[in-house]
């Protein structure tokens, strides 16, 4: 079961449940907590809720490709993890070392570290949905797409569902010094995440996910890669369990959960891309790439 948010022809924002087989029905609710907080005050659990508003509805049949999304939560703070692949891991000890593939830095602790690392990503206004831009950073010449599946989260830390999330990262401002981190990830446009809210309780297990990114340009394909979270080097609960040590978390917060998927080192991107992101489950993420201004 997916929760998703949509325009209307008449510009209104609706919230809706979208089940596998394509039934669409809208919630009386206008944002997801909403819906999360119904069910609590119900006694019932989220899918439980919703399940019982799409069987009592007669609904119609629709695909996320011919609505206009919108971000599926309006995410008062996203937050990031980083290094928790190996493929990433390899990456920015890259970046740091300009290009030694076999030098060791400071990655590799804490790859290998009991704390993950974790940043602040982006807020509300810095993020955008399905079909809107990301913007590129216009001090850096080395900017790629990070794919990453993303934690929706309750204020205690429960993982309510899951999304696709686009960190944007700056790998040349990253590799100069790490303290540029924040400079490197976090600008206007520098984050997105949708297309739609796979809840909790309807996954099996998150660590089968499979993650696929593609990156157009001229209409032809020049990048593309695959993952599975199975690759996941920390637990999605252990990530979420340092975010909130000694933090304050917010009813919505997202947390993005890394990436195991990264372009060739020659490859930066350019505006008029787009990048798509696919999770299995979940939807496709598509943004087009704005330049720089």
């Amino acid at each position: 079961m997916r929760i998703i948010r949509y325009r209307t022809s008449a510009s209104a924002a609706v919230l809706a449940a979208l089940t596998d087989e394509g039934k669409l029905v809208e919630l009386q609710q206008a944002d997801f907590l909403s819906v999360v907080r119904q069910a609590q005050s119900e006694g019932r659990t989220v899918l439980q809720y919703v399940q019982s508003v799409v069987e009592s509805s007669e609904g119609r049949q629709a695909a996320l490709e011919e609505l206009d999304l919108l971000t599926p939560i309006e995410a008062p703070e996203v937050w990031a993890a980083g290094v928790t692949y190996e493929k990433s891991r390899e990456a920015r000890n890259y970046e740091a070392t300009g290009g030694k593939m076999d030098a060791s830095t400071f990655y590799d602790k804490v790859y290998d570290a009991e704390r993950p690392e974790i940043f602040f990503k982006s807020t509300a206004a810095r993020t955008v949905g399905p079909g809107q831009g990301v913007q590129l950073r216009s001090d850096s010449q080395w900017q790629i797409p990070e794919p990453e599946l993303a934690l929706v989260l309750d204020g205690d830390g429960t993982i309510l569902g899951y999304t696709i999330g686009n960190d944007m990262s700056c790998r040349d401002i990253e590799g100069e010094n790490p303290l540029y981190l924040p400079q490197a990830k976090m600008w206007r446009r520098s984050c997105s995440i949708g297309p739609a809210i796979r809840l909790a309780e309807s996954v099996d297990n998150p660590y089968d996910f499979q993650i696929a990114c593609r990156i157009f340009r001229d209409g032809a394909q020049v990048v593309e890669g695959t993952a599975n979270t199975k690759q996941l080097k920390r637990k999605l609960d252990e990530l979420v369990s340092f975010l909130k040590r000694d933090n304050e978390l917010f009813e919505g917060t997202v947390l993005m959960t890394g990436t195991c998927i990264v372009p060739p080192n020659e490859f930066t991107l350019a505006g008029g891309d787009r990048v798509d992101i696919e999770i299995s489950g979940i939807g496709k993420l598509s943004n087009p790439v704005l330049a720089a201004e």
